[in-house]
């Protein structure tokens, strides 16, 4: 009877040691991370965000008003003059907690370490109709703009229920004038 019992100890002393040998790698294993919501890349409440459009500006402000000043083949350029900054614009929409959104255009610059925001200006012309976004579309898609400024074109509704949305425009000419107007064929 000894001999059928001495098994039975092995096989409980061996279980033991195993459960002991595990608890030891959990104590001493390093914590498993948290599957705590990370922060979201962009918050919940932005529903478009559009990039289009190009700015330029030299740090000379008689540059900006003469665009022929130093480009002549015989004037070469001062190792002291401010660099060209260069950039895009952003139109973003954000919702609101009632429902409506607010949309915000942002000058970004091309910084040699990575996109820079200028400046963020609430369209004012947009919140004050308490407009509700259905979607925001730049001039084109294929990323290539010819002249600077901005032309996109932002698809609202005044009334949620309605069933097809107004067409609007928002356009930065070439020297920084912003209109907002009704699209009218």
């Amino acid at each position: 009877m000894l001999q059928k019992e001495r098994p039975r100890a092995q096989k409980s002393r061996r279980w033991l040691a195993g459960l002991t040998l595990a608890g030891l790698l959990i104590v001493c294993a390093p914590p498993a991370p948290a599957f705590a919501q990370e922060p979201a890349l962009i918050p919940d409440n932005i529903i478009f965000v559009t990039s289009t459009g190009y700015w330029e500006e030299s740090g000379d402000p008689l540059n900006v008003l003469d665009p022929e000043s130093g480009k002549t083949a015989d004037k070469q350029p001062d190792a002291t003059e401010v660099p060209v900054q260069r950039g895009y614009y952003k139109l973003i929409a954000v919702r609101q907690p009632e429902g409506n959104a607010h949309i915000f255009l942002q000058q970004i610059a091309l910084d040699a370490n990575g996109p820079k925001m200028i400046s963020s200006a609430e369209l004012d012309e947009f919140s004050a109709m308490k407009v509700y976004v259905t979607d925001i579309r730049p001039e084109t898609s294929n990323g290539v703009v010819r002249q600077p400024g901005l032309f996109a074109t932002v698809y609202l509704k005044t009334d949620p229920t309605a069933t097809e949305p107004e067409t609007w425009t928002v356009l930065i000419d070439d020297i920084g004038d912003i209109k907002v107007e009704r699209e009218t064929n």
